[in-house]
């Protein structure tokens, strides 16, 4: 009998209980409810700003969603560790208020019965999320420095719209297209250019955009240009059936920042700069695995709040974990600290405070206790 036992039970793997699923379950689904709601208030803000470049001609409006979708995928990433310490407190807390909590103790279940459930989810999403931040995010802010590039490039061909002036170049170039047809041909065309003191102005019963061998133009149509300089009265008057203006491209030259470097670059890197950010990308699954120790006692100071009677507290860590992530991460570049102690001290920060929380949790004589037994042994 004892044979039997022994050969169908694994001590090596422990069986997932009905409690680890519903566990799971309920935490995979206030994640995707949680981390849905504050992605998508994140990006509405960042749409608002890209359609604000959009319009002042600065990004065109074929990569407008392009970038949209970038910036999604950056943003997601960096607020999977909030959107999960809020899903583990959450759901550990209407455990809690539902008395389930409870019955788990009288049971024997404690905080390893806990945390097998919740680690059963956090550990293989971490490991998603640090592919994420590695990889995934990186490549994205690369994207769109050189979507932003390119349209940097051709900027002032860009906004121009039917029946309003579009200003370019600080004031300098000032366009104005009375009807713009299916065919992006530009009709009762009104031009002001500001070059070396010279002032320009250009009227036309029509222009279009061709794109030649030697460049990118504007060739007008049936209409006259002025040109002179103000105060004085040494004008020169054209007329003209066609007159080409070319649009010279701006050279620009693709600067990626700290988050589009590739990961494998920053890692053979002794740059503090490139050591921070490279501990910035690293911190995203460590949080998240910090967050759901901390998440399971913090979820037990309050049971009678309800759902949501520790979720200021869980605010309260989190913005001061962040905040001091922040504060290291410019110490690190500024060499205030050591560059290990970057990265080591903010974690141990999130240790400490798991710590006192299960030590309130079994309560302090039990961790003399447990201290005691290590220090004999």
């Amino acid at each position: 009998m004892q044979a039997d036992c022994t050969k169908g039970h694994n001590p090596l793997m422990f069986p997932v209980t009905v409690l680890d699923k519903s566990i799971v379950q309920d935490l995979v689904k206030t994640l995707l409810s949680v981390w849905s709601v504050i992605v998508v208030i994140i990006v509405s803000r960042e749409f608002i700003r890209v359609l604000d470049k959009a319009i002042e001609g600065r990004v065109s409006s074929e990569t407008l969603f392009s970038l949209l979708a970038l910036k999604t995928v950056i943003i997601s990433v960096t607020l999977l560790p909030a959107a999960l310490f809020m899903a583990v407190l959450m759901v550990l807390g209407r455990m809690y208020r539902d008395q389930e909590m409870s019955a788990i103790s009288s049971a024997g279940g404690g905080a390893g019965t806990l945390y097998r459930g919740v680690f059963l989810m956090v550990l293989p999403l971490s490991l998603i999320a640090a592919g994420l931040s590695l990889y995934a995010s990186p490549w994205a802010e690369a994207s769109i420095t050189r979507i932003m590039h390119q349209d940097e490039e051709s900027s002032d061909l860009r906004g121009i719209a039917a029946g309003k002036f579009s200003e370019y170049s600080q004031g300098d170039l000032v366009f104005y297209v009375e009807k713009i047809t299916d065919d992006k041909k530009m009709h009762q065309v009104f031009v002001q250019s500001r070059q070396q003191g010279k002032l320009a102005i250009i009227n036309a019963k029509s222009a279009r955009l061709e794109n030649l061998p030697d460049g990118a133009y504007i060739i007008f149509e049936q209409g006259e240009r002025v040109q002179g300089q103000p105060g004085q009265l040494n004008y020169a008057l054209e007329t003209f059936a066609e007159y080409a203006v070319r649009v010279d491209e701006q050279d620009t030259t693709v600067n990626l920042n700290q988050p589009a470097v590739a990961t494998a670059t920053l890692w053979g890197s002794q740059k503090n700069a490139d050591i921070a950010e490279l501990q910035r990308r690293f911190s995203i699954p460590a949080s998240m695995l910090l967050l759901s120790l901390i998440g399971v006692p913090l979820a037990q100071i309050s049971p009678r709040g309800g759902v949501y009677g520790n979720i200021l507290m869980g605010f309260l860590i989190y913005f001061s974990y962040g905040n001091l992530a922040r504060l290291t991460q410019v110490w690190v570049i500024n060499a205030s600290i050591p560059a290990w102690l970057g990265g080591v001290g903010v974690n141990a920060f999130l240790l400490v405070i798991a710590g006192l929380l299960l030590a309130r949790w079994y309560g302090w004589q039990w961790l003399a206790i447990k201290i005691r037994e290590k220090t004999v042994l």
